[in-house]
């Protein structure tokens, strides 16, 4: 009976391989289109607002803090957060909080569509309850900007400090009027040679910035109208690599066989930093590291990993490189990545890295049914105390053959997501794939998890068996038969 019930599953898990199917489930944001002559509702205004911008890394990364009060008859739940338009493509990670419940989920954001030719774009923020006439919250906005930082002068010698310039408005952006506000800078040194000082004194009657060591003050302002910008800059010391990854591959890989989780990622990276004035010189280099000065030159990248991971390997377009680093312990997984070459500014490096961990760190089974559940990174790769930039992540979950019913759920804002087939050795209808697109993202969103469930029975793990077996046995029957025919030229001898 136990032959005859294995038979039957066996047949079961045959006659699938042309019936399986791909089912993904995703929640995708509903856009809001915008009319060529739109102006958000004044329902709104800002109590009062404090922005910090951080200069610490190679990208600006920005706090507002607001006070928003509903100013209408009615409840209102949406809040549009304007940007100029060539910004906007270059925002990333925006997340919108209840300042004073920081531990609820954060406010749903999404971009609207808007008249391509308008100077302004806009994000809708939407709160998650409707608030009241004379109603008041608090919210707590957070975001970065890529390919914000310019250095000047823009080629410098080998052994030279880099300076870089960040330009933007003094006024924080707003679609309402704010009663008051003052935007805090903080930069990663006391070395501002040049920064812009405003002409009008700020609403407490003193010089415009205020300066407390590497900290400048902008304002406080008050009554500033809806829309209004006041640009300043300043350059200052950031002698450090501005490193940006153009394009990262990602790919996880499960196998329920191995027991093993397989990861790739494939980098394209450039330093943004200032270019060399003249040739580079590999004495110079070779002499700078016994002193190890400030360079604006790449000069590796460490990646912890997750630990129990296993088995890395480091490849460039020429192949293998030996000058990378692993340490694993039972307390931490460090891979130390060293490129062939110093990767100054305006060069360019493209590698990929890999490696395996165990699956049953990641994956569990439900206690009923045939349900898995997968959690994983989005973003791991290097973690540089200046900082990485991504503009573009391409993640691919492999899944098992035959899993179906694919749902996911992550906190990474994404532009794109579809399921795909992805075919490899000895596969019959190929692997259920989840292939998921985000931009705009930075090293501070490593390790946003990603919970990807899925239905894996288990007659489909003898799908690969089934299909070795059937080829052998189709082999060796190709060989029977060849071996039975006659192929001779002559006639044969009769007695």
């Amino acid at each position: 009976m136990r032959s005859i019930a294995l038979l039957a599953s066996c047949l079961t898990a045959l006659s699938s391989l042309c019936a399986a199917e791909l089912n993904l489930t995703q929640s995708l944001s509903s856009k809001q289109i915008l009319p060529a002559n739109f102006k958000p509702p004044q329902v709104f205004k800002n109590v009062n607002l404090v922005r910090t911008t951080n200069l610490d890394k190679a990208y600006p990364r920005e706090v507002i803090n607001v006070i928003i009060e509903n100013i209408d008859s009615k409840p209102q739940s949406e809040y549009y957060l304007p940007f100029e338009s060539s910004l906007l493509s270059r925002v990333g990670g925006l997340e919108v909080k209840d300042k004073k419940a920081a531990g609820k989920l954060p406010f749903k954001v999404e971009v609207v569509e808007y008249d391509s030719h308008s100077s302004t774009q806009f994000y809708l923020i939407r709160l998650p309850e409707p608030l009241k006439p004379k109603a008041q919250q608090t919210l707590s906005i957070s975001f970065s900007v890529l390919s914000a930082l310019t250095p000047v002068p823009a080629t410098i010698n080998q052994m030279d400090n880099q300076y870089v310039q960040y330009t933007f408005s003094a006024y924080s952006p707003s679609a309402y009027t704010t009663e008051k506000q003052k935007t805090k800078v903080k930069f990663p040194t006391a070395n501002i040679p040049d920064y812009s000082v405003l002409d009008a004194p700020n609403a407490d009657n003193t010089e415009d910035p205020q300066k407390q060591g590497s900290t400048f003050t902008y304002g406080p302002y008050v009554n500033i109208p809806a829309g209004a910008e006041e640009l300043v800059s300043a350059r200052y010391e950031f002698t450090k690599p501005l490193t940006h990854a153009t394009l990262l591959e990602r790919d996880i890989e499960v196998s329920h066989w191995g027991g093993n989780l397989a990861t790739e990622e494939r980098f394209w990276l450039t330093n943004r930093a200032a270019k060399l004035a003249n040739q580079f010189s590999r004495v110079s280099w070779q002499m700078t590291q016994y002193s190890n000065p400030p360079t604006s030159a790449l000069k590796g990248l460490g990646m912890p990993l997750r630990i129990g991971s296993l088995n890395p390997y480091f490849i460039d377009d020429i192949g293998n490189v030996s000058t990378s680093r692993f340490r694993s312990n039972a307390r931490e997984a460090n891979l130390e990545l060293k490129p062939r070459y110093p990767i100054f500014g305006g060069w360019k490096y493209s590698f990929r890295v890999g490696w395996d961990a165990n699956l049953k760190n990641y994956l569990r089974k439900l206690k009923t049914g045939d349900t898995y559940v997968l959690k994983v990174p989005f973003l791991e790769g290097p973690r540089q105390p200046e900082g990485v930039e991504y503009a573009r992540v391409e993640l691919k979950i492999i899944l098992p053959e035959g899993a179906t019913n694919i749902l996911y759920e992550t906190s990474v804002p994404l532009v794109a997501s579809e399921a795909t087939i992805h075919r490899t050795f000895m596969d019959t209808i190929g692997r259920s794939t989840l292939h998921l697109t985000a931009i705009n993202l930075v090293d501070e969103w490593r390790d946003r998890d990603i919970v990807v469930t899925y239905d894996y029975p288990w007659t489909a793990g003898f799908r690969k068996p089934i299909v070795i077996f059937s080829a052998l046995l189709g082999l060796f029957t190709v060989a029977y038969v060849i071996g039975t025919l006659d192929v001779s030229i002559g006639k044969k001898k009769t007695a």
